[in-house]
């Protein structure tokens, strides 16, 4: 039989009861407060809501609510901007058989109008909002992962083979500055792989034509140049304004360097290397897992291990692996899925296999060991028994 809307909204007041917005201010005061559940539209809800509500559209509540709520059992609250779609939305939660339900009455509106503490979300522009729709119906990004990334700063050591995606993706994803460290310059023989440059920059410096491709991809990104070959004398300096840094150099000096000065600083560092067909990724957490030397207590013999200039690189592989770079950065900046901390991403091509390596801790490492030897940054170059700084060394921030 047909109803009225009269007769529909009776039922839902007989069926959900309302609550005071004195009510639900004690409520989540308790030791064990509701779910707030905010059935107003997103565009509502931007304008500003109850902190800690969990933002569900009265139009996807049915098909939702089941992954926002898991148990039926939990104290509910709806609320909208008047008390009405919550009656409604309440209705149909007893009906899907969550059995303690009550609406806010008057709504958000009551709430605010009576002074209490409410909060307003990241401001996404119109654009933004466009760009990053993919993100928003993520349940582990949406919009306050993608404001997370709009706020984070990464540093990427190195703009060549692995740095180039690792960036390019970051950027894409609207990582709100992205630091670039690297000394050298756009070369013919990069363009086989560093994604970042092109054929008419040849000659220009590698962190000008990384900032030139990331703002045009994406004009939300701070793209901060450090044209400077990374050493102990300024890596302290250059990390300092940096939550995550992105390695992606290709000399065992520098890998030591910023091992040790993330340990020194608990910054997480995410690691990559790549040689012809084969590529690796993991995560140094500090606190959380192994570090560079927990794997590596010494260099191998110079020599023994060729740069990509000695021994070549397939072209598509630094894409592969600054590509995993780029995602445990972004994982590690939304809290979201589980790192490749303590564990290593192994990459062989030619046979398309990809092998995780659990990693362990060194209880006597010398750097995050129980009893560190190592407390200050030390002359790298002479501990891989490399010619010492200024002589003929590999760009120190130039990845593959």
């Amino acid at each position: 039989m047909a109803k009225t809307y009269d007769e529909i909204m009776k039922e839902a007041r007989g069926a959900v009861p309302e609550v005071s917005v004195a009510d639900v201010e004690k409520l989540l005061a308790s030791s064990k407060p509701p779910v707030l559940l905010d059935v107003r539209e997103k565009e509502e809800y931007r304008e500003g809501h109850l902190p800690n509500a969990v933002s569900l559209p009265r139009g996807f509540l049915e098909m939702q609510v089941e992954s926002k709520v898991p148990d039926k059992a939990d104290k509910v609250v709806t609320y909208c901007q008047s008390g009405v779609r919550s009656l409604l939305a309440g209705r149909i939660l007893k009906e899907m058989g969550y059995g303690d339900v009550s609406s806010m009455g008057g709504g958000y509106a009551a709430w605010k109008g009576g002074g209490h503490k409410w909060v307003q979300d990241f401001k996404f522009s119109t654009e933004q909002l466009q760009r990053y729709s993919r993100h928003f119906l993520l349940p582990e990004v949406g919009e306050e992962g993608q404001a997370k990334l709009l706020e984070a700063k990464v540093l990427c050591l190195g703009a060549g083979g692995l740095g180039s995606p690792a960036a390019y993706y970051l950027a894409a994803a609207g990582v709100g500055t992205i630091g670039i460290v690297d000394d050298d310059v756009v070369d013919m023989s990069n363009l086989q792989r560093q994604i970042l440059h092109s054929n008419d920059r040849v000659g220009m410096p590698k962190v000008e034509s990384a900032a030139l491709t990331l703002t045009a991809l994406n004009p939300d990104v701070n793209v901060v140049q450090h044209r400077t070959r990374l050493s102990s004398e300024n890596i302290m300096e250059l990390i300092k304004d940096y939550d995550i840094i992105v390695d992606g150099c290709d000399n065992f000096p520098t890998r030591y360097l910023v091992n040790d000065a993330c340990v020194m600083t608990g910054t997480p560092n995410v690691h990559g290397s790549i040689f012809q067909f084969e590529g690796q990724a993991t995560v140094f957490k500090p606190g959380d897992g192994p570090c560079y030397r927990c794997l590596f207590p010494e260099p191998p013999p110079p020599g023994m291990a060729p740069s990509c200039q000695e021994a070549g690189v397939l072209g598509v592989l630094p894409g592969l692996v600054g590509s995993i770079q780029a995602l445990e950065a972004m994982k590690l900046i939304l809290g979201a899925g589980d790192p490749l901390i303590g564990r290593l991403a192994h990459v062989e091509t030619l046979g398309m296999e990809i092998r995780i390596f659990s990693l362990r801790k060194d209880p006597k490492c010398p750097m995050c060991g129980e009893n560190p030897t190592i407390t200050e940054l030390i002359d790298y170059e002479e501990f891989c028994g490399l010619p010492a700084a200024g002589e003929e060394v590999a760009s120190s921030a130039d990845a593959a």
